[in-house]
């Protein structure tokens, strides 16, 4: 199974999928340029604090320390903290790692000057909780700033296939839309009661790779994807999946001698209204 950290759903709904599994490093490698882009937007300054929501790697928290910034990341996965601190030590940075959620930020009211998620938040089982504890952490003229995939395009085709897979394995029904991060209007309303407004700017990333195969090869360690198999394989259903994962990616690659496939983004910015 091939997946990128577009969203998605069973069997992991309820809390959301557990990012400790398989290997999100490769997956986090892939969506530098995305964490990049976003810590450009928040522009945090030296000796501002920094909260990174689902900060996952650190590939958004650690830019961010670079710049001189005082950085917090949180995140439910302790393994993927450890090997955040890890990278954090490697290059003599100070930031912050620590276990927690979206909907419970470890963060005292108006704490922190900017607030980052890299397609993070857009997994949190509620939107408006994790949207209100964002907004009470961000100080007065402060910015929050996050990531959110567009939901087009042949990865969230695949996605939507290996996710439909397992729905259908377990009988489960069809999933409602999840919220929709990327529309200006959703997040309006989402942060308009606490303060916000909101604006949106469109980007594009490009997944590469020597070939469909070797793309579909390295998503199979992504975490949704080893959940996925827990289900699928013991119904003898993987091969099937991955089949028609690989069809829909080499019927969009973009590249005829090896594998590109480009999916859009959003940089969404909510700032305290004046």
């Amino acid at each position: 199974m091939s997946m990128t950290s577009e969203q998605t759903g069973l069997p992991f709904e309820r809390r959301g999928p557990d990012w400790g599994l398989g290997r999100y490093e490769d997956t986090a490698a892939r969506l530098e340029p995305a964490a990049r882009a976003v810590v450009e937007r928040a522009a945090p300054a030296a000796g501002e604090h920094v909260l990174d929501v689902g900060c996952g790697t650190g590939n958004a928290a650690l830019p961010a320390a670079e710049r001189g910034a005082r950085v917090t990341g949180v995140d439910p996965a302790p393994r993927l903290l450890d090997v955040a601190r890890k990278e954090a030590a490697a290059r003599g940075l100070g930031a912050r790692f620590t276990l927690g959620e979206a909907a419970a930020l470890p963060l005292a009211d108006g704490e922190a000057d900017v607030v980052l998620s890299v397609f993070g938040v857009v997994f949190a089982p509620d939107p408006h909780a994790a949207a209100a504890e964002m907004a009470r952490v961000t100080a007065p003229g402060g910015r929050i700033v996050l990531s959110a995939w567009i939901p087009s395009g042949a990865i969230h085709e695949a996605v939507g296939a290996a996710e439909q897979a397992v729905r259908n394995a377990l009988g489960a029904p069809t999933a409602p839309p999840p919220f929709p991060w990327h529309e200006r209007s959703a997040l309006a309303e989402l942060f308009a009661p606490h303060g916000f407004e909101v604006t949106l700017e469109k980007h594009r990333l490009a997944f590469t790779a020597p070939s469909p195969q070797a793309y579909v090869d390295e998503q199979e360690h992504h975490p949704l994807a080893v959940a996925g198999q827990a289900v699928l394989g013991p119904r003898g259903e993987s091969d099937a999946v991955r089949e028609r994962m690989l069809a829909i990616l080499a019927a969009a690659n973009e590249d005829p001698n090896a594998f590109r496939v480009t999916s859009r983004y959003v940089v969404a910015t909510a700032r305290h209204r004046r």
